[in-house]
Order: C-alpha cells, then structure tokens, then sequence
C-alpha cells in the first residue's frame, strides 16, 4: 500500500505527491503512535470518568450528575484552577522604588537584594535614602554601547497562531483552527494542523514563485521580487538560514505558510488570519533589524543608578509589519520594560549635574488569569511560564495534548461549564474547582506528568519506545487510578463521630467536625 503525503491542495503539491507515494511502513510507527494516543485517552479516560462518577457524583438516576475526567482535559482544568486559587489567595505587599532623574531620564537605583525581596520596604527607610542624595551631584561613570540583531519572528505553527489571533482579533482557538482550515481547503495556505515552525530544505527552491504570488497583495514583497533561491549569501540571494530552513524540526508537515495561490474570495476573518501567516513568511526573509542597545551607569552619593534604552538602526524585518508589530513575547511587558526599549540622549562618561529623586510607592499583583492564548502557551510547555522561542521549541516535548486538538479541549471544558469566559479571562466555575479538588490521582491534574507520557507517544512516532510497552504502562496506570478511587476514604460518614465526613490531609484521614473535638485519624 503506497501513500499520498501533502502539505497543501495545490495543483503542484498534489502532482508532486502522486509522484512521489510513499510506501506504507513509512508510516508504521505513526499509525502505532495514533493509535496508542486513541486506546490512551478511551481506557484512562472510560475508566477514571465512571469510577469518580460513581464514587463522588450526585444525584441519582438520570439526574446524576456526570464528573468528566479526561487524560489532557483534567490538567488542563487544573492549570485554570490552580492560577485562580493563585489570584484568590494572593497577599499584596507594600514596597518603593527609589529612582532619580537627570537630563528628563529616569534612572533606577540598584541596590542589592535576595532574589523575591524588595530592597526598600518601609516609607521611612526610602525617605531616608532620598535625603542622603539628594544634595549629591549626579555622576555618570559608564557608558556602553551594544550593537545587536533581532531576528524575525518564526514562521507559524498552529498553536502560535491560535495566540496571535486571540490576542490581536479575540479569535477562539476554536473559531482559528477553523479560520485555517478553511484557508487550507481553498490552496491558499498549507496544512494547518503543526507542531513546527520550520521549513524543510526542499521547500526553498520554491520560495521565489511563492513570493511572486503574493506581490499583488503585499507591497512589502517587492524587494524580494528577483532574488534567487541558489543558497549564496549577499545580494541577489534569498537569505536559506537555520532558523527557517532545517529538516531535523520538521516533523509530519512543515510550518504554515502561504502557497502563492492567488487568496480569492476570502471572509473578512479569514483575511485577518492570511495576513498573518503571509507577512510572518514575507518577514523571514527580510534582513534582520539592527539595534543598538545603551547601558549608562551613575552614581549620586554612594548610590549606583542604572538606566538601559535602545534603538533601532535599520528596521529590517520591522518594515513588514509597519506600525503594528508581532509579539515577542506572550507576557504583556511592563512599564520598566518598555521604558528600556526608549533611545536614550547622549550621555558622557564622566559629567555631573544635578538631579531631582523620586520615590515610587509599588504594590505587588496577582498573576493574570489565563486568556485562551496564555493557556494554550500553557498547554504547549506543560503548564511552565516560556517566552524565549528557542526554548518553547524545546519544551513542546514534553507538552499536553497535540496542536490540532487543543482549541477542542477547551471548548470541551466550556461545554462541560468547567470553565467560563469573563472578557478575555479565563475562570473556573465552582463545577471546575470541586472537580479538581476531587481528582486525587496527581497522574489525572498533573501537566506535566500528562506531558512526560505525550513525550512517549512521540517517542514511539520515531521508533524510540514500543507500543506495546506503553499500553502496558497505560493499563497499569489506569488501574491505579480506579483503585485510588476505591480505596479513598474521603466523603464517606466518620466512623467515630458518625456526624462528619472524612476528609482527607497530607498525610492522614481526619473528620470534618474535628474542631467539634472529633478525634478520627488515620493513615493513608
């Protein structure tokens, strides 16, 4: 049996694939892989679904209320949980910040702290470090100048547009995954559902035709009109770097990108969504934005100031997008970080002046609920905070579920009303919450467990790990599971009391009426 493998419904692609079938057992190991995640998420999730329904659900007969326990949709709930508790328990804390401008720049005092301290606590502390500087003179000691490269954003895969879509259009990821499928079913784009953004080398010969298709759309092309795909560097050569072109992060497909099919008779929506994915491919093969970042170091009295800026020498890949920038990061900067991205006046070693300080009452906030863009992040790095590109890359080993079932977990979870949408915020209703303090397996609410076991269905996709042993694994856990389940004690009436209920601690069984003098325990 041969197979057809394309990566869009181009008339070429399609040519090209017929021309070159693949031979079946190509593909074994990805069919045992498919296969392995299907029987995993049917057995664990029959399985844990039924015992915590029985053991914990209430109500009776048809009214019995159902609690959902699924291999990538609990720890999913828990991350959303477990972020709100987060949020809901969270203690402000008062500190300051002394700062001091000179020349209408704000220079930050660096005073030395224990990593999560704060090096000013008290008003009165900060005003007294304000009086012993303020009379100094303002001595700037160093002045450094770096040049740098900033480097395109990577081409997409479909989680990353999933977040850039709801970030800049309040797309679901739902309604996005469908926004690119339609975009894949009319040839303008190519296969959609990756967990890549790189190219593989044979796709290069082929970027000049692909760019010429877009230039009567996008006036950024014209200066790659003419360039040629021979590999060379310099003029007249389409730039072939690592950070596109590498067939060892290529995995099923490639990255998403357009297929220099003219995009006719789009919607509104899927314009928004082409737009993306065209200047996000123009954009890689645009020179790379020069940058030059300053670091000026001060000194007033005994106190050393620091303040950093930057600018932009020669935009490069910025012109792509104009005014209107990619992300570089998931997290939103704060002020600090967007005042360093600000060119700086020319600053002297060596000259003094005199300065106004400032003293900066600061509290402390809450991490920010989930958004559908922060929580797929989330689910792609196994519920670890990753904003460095490289290093996600690196982390979506480990990560939960597969891109192209991600948005239908979390419209699982809506449906399920485990969780809802308040604005762009993500909250988990008290179904949710009960639910996950219910789950006693950490196998069922752990990401990162989940992910380590998603680790092995890719291992077995490349021939690395045996089927077999992980449906041994599979069943043993899931044993486990349903036996956990049985053997819980909590909820069930106090033997000693025969008032309260069992509850369960961190090392034992107790009552819930034990202020009431209960003396119920027992060991786990």
């Amino acid at each position: 049996m041969k197979r057809l493998w394309v990566s869009s419904l181009t008339e070429e692609a399609i040519r090209e694939g017929f021309a070159a079938l693949k031979d079946q057992s190509e593909y074994q190991h990805l069919y045992e892989a498919g296969m392995m995640r299907a029987i995993g998420d049917w057995l664990l999730g029959m399985n844990a679904t039924r015992a915590y329904t029985i053991r914990y659900a209430r109500g009776t007969g048809k009214d019995r209320q159902v609690l959902s326990v699924g291999r990538v949709q609990t720890p999913t709930l828990a991350l959303v949980v477990k972020r709100q508790a987060e949020i809901e328990n969270f203690v402000p804390k008062t500190y300051w910040e002394l700062k001091t401008n000179y020349r209408d720049t704000l220079f930050s005092a660096q005073i030395p702290v224990e990593e999560g301290e704060y090096a000013i606590t008290t008003e009165e502390q900060g005003r007294a470090l304000v009086d012993s500087i303020k009379d100094e003179p303002f001595t700037i000691t160093s002045v450094e100048k770096k040049k740098g490269l900033e480097y395109a954003p990577k081409l997409y895969d479909l989680t990353s547009l999933q977040v850039d879509c709801n970030k800049k259009h309040s797309f679901s990821a739902e309604k996005t995954l469908q926004l690119i499928q339609s975009l894949y079913e009319k040839r303008v784009t190519t296969y959609p559902r990756v967990d890549t953004t790189y190219l593989s080398e044979d796709i290069y010969p082929k970027v000049p035709a692909t760019l010429a298709g877009l230039k009567d759309y996008f006036p950024q092309v014209t200066p790659l009109l003419g360039l040629k795909a021979d590999g060379k560097k310099g003029a007249g050569s389409l730039p072939k770097s690592k950070k596109i072109f590498d067939n060892k992060k290529v995995t099923d497909h490639h990255a998403i990108i357009p297929t220099g099919q003219r995009p006719e008779a789009l919607t509104a929506d899927e314009k928004k969504v082409f737009d993306l994915v065209a200047l996000h491919f123009i954009a890689a093969f645009y020179p790379e934005c020069e940058v030059s970042n300053t670091t000026v170091l001060a000194k007033a009295g005994e106190m050393d100031f620091k303040v950093t800026g930057r600018e932009v020498l020669k935009p490069g890949w910025r012109a792509v997008f104009g005014k209107e920038e990619p992300d570089t990061q998931d997290n939103q900067e704060s002020s600090d970080s967007q005042d360093s991205n600000k060119s700086l006046p020319a600053f002297t070693k060596g000259e003094s002046g005199p300065h106004e300080p400032v003293l900066k009452e600061k509290t402390t906030t809450p991490p920010k609920y989930y958004t559908e863009a922060t929580l797929l992040r989330a689910m792609e790095t196994a519920g670890k905070t990753v904003e460095d590109e490289e290093l996600r890359d690196v982390m979506k080993e480990n990560g939960i579920g597969r891109p192209s079932t991600r948005a239908a977990i979390i419209e699982k979870l809506y449906q399920r009303k485990y969780i809802q949408k308040q604005g762009k915020s993500l909250r988990a209703t008290e179904t949710g919450v009960n639910l996950i303090h219910t789950i006693i397996s950490p196998l069922l609410k752990s990401a990162e467990l989940t992910g380590l076991w998603e680790k092995k269905l890719r291992e077995i996709e490349r021939g690395e790990y045996k089927a077999s042993d992980f449906l041994t694994e599979l069943k043993e856990m899931t044993s486990g599971v349903v036996r956990d389940v049985k053997t819980n004690k909590a909820g069930m009436l106090c033997p000693v009391c025969r008032q309260g209920l069992i509850i369960r601690g961190n090392t034992r069984y107790g009552c819930s009426r034990w202020r009431e003098g209960c003396t119920y325990a027992e060991p786990f």
